[in-house]
């Protein structure tokens, strides 16, 4: 299985996952530029100093949201739909694991009690902010690496 894992449709990225096992020296930005939720992996030897900073006031035009999930414990399996609610395929994410959900739908299932966390940009509207559909059962997902 590779560290840093991406689910596609066609050319359209639904998902970026990075494995508890990934690992780089320095500072890795994994999305591009254009991407309204930025996620990098930092690695920095002891004593390393990152300056102290304020952020500037940046307007930003997001009109899609994208989270981050991170999970801290269990294990969590993720299906993956296209904008058309389509079923694509299924991973499992276990503790330390990354998600970046970039497009398209998505569905979980816990297969071991987790616990995560989610980013996302605010504020959250609520049933505004999503439009639910019925997902696959169990025995449907499809395991992809």
């Amino acid at each position: 299985m590779a560290s840093l894992e991406v689910i596609k449709k066609k050319d359209r990225l639904l998902a970026m996952i990075i494995r508890n096992e990934y690992t780089c020296e320095g500072v890795d930005f994994l999305t591009p530029n254009e991407y309204s939720q930025q996620v990098a992996y930092m690695h920095h030897p002891t004593g390393k100093v990152i300056d102290a900073h304020v952020h500037n006031l940046v307007h930003r035009n997001i009109v899609l949201t994208q989270e981050v999930l991170f999970i801290k414990e269990g294990k969590l399996r993720v299906d993956f739909y296209d904008d058309y609610e389509d079923y694509i395929e299924s991973r499992i994410l276990n503790a330390g694991d990354v998600i970046l959900l970039i497009s398209g739908g998505h569905g979980f299932q816990v297969l071991e009690e987790v616990k995560m966390i989610e980013v996302k940009q605010g504020p959250y509207s609520g049933d505004a902010d999503k439009k639910r559909f019925k997902g696959i059962g169990e025995d449907d997902a499809i395991y992809k690496n």
